[in-house]
């Protein structure tokens, strides 16, 4: 039962996290829209664009890990009633899979802010420069999600491994 509880609480702290990238989807709408009535050079123009795909983008993201992590949570109970050794096994896998991929989201996100540092320090027209601090911004805002769930689904994978043994 530990175990269930384990995998529950988890589940439960990831939908927490989601709710980041929608409430920063929401944020970059808003500013969206502030910028579509309030803007009045080029450069706020510029940016009406590129805030509405990044709070598009944010949104999609949050929305579609709130309802995989909240369905989860009634698996888990589900699967783990069913059968608590395959369920600790699968969730063994499942967790070094997830943590292998994010070590190639903290390779790719850096190298992105860095393309689009360097596409806003040589390229000087306002939508590109609008561009590339949205991106860096979002790219931001999702290291920081994913380094706290990153740092939240090792220590779960860890605890599994001890409850393997």
């Amino acid at each position: 039962m530990e175990t269930l509880k384990l995998a529950t609480e988890w589940a439960k702290a990831e939908v927490f996290s989601t709710r980041f990238f929608i409430l920063f989807a929401i944020l970059f709408l808003i500013a969206s829209a502030g910028f579509w009535q309030l803007g009045k050079t080029d450069l706020a123009k510029a940016y009406i664009i590129p805030t509405i795909v990044a709070g598009v983008l944010l949104l999609t993201i949050g929305l579609g890990l709130f309802y995989t992590n909240k369905s989860r949570i009634t698996q888990f109970e589900k699967d783990f009633n069913a059968d608590a050794a395959s369920f600790i096994t699968s969730e063994i896998e499942r967790t070094e899979s997830t943590l292998k991929e994010y070590t190639v989201v903290f390779k790719v996100i850096p190298i992105l802010i860095c393309v689009a540092a360097l596409v806003l320090l040589f390229i000087n027209s306002p939508t590109w420069r609008a561009i590339s601090i949205t991106t860096i911004t979002m790219l931001i805002i999702i290291l920081l999600v994913d380094g706290n769930a990153h740092a939240r689904i090792e220590v779960y994978n860890k605890q599994l491994l001890e409850i393997e043994k």
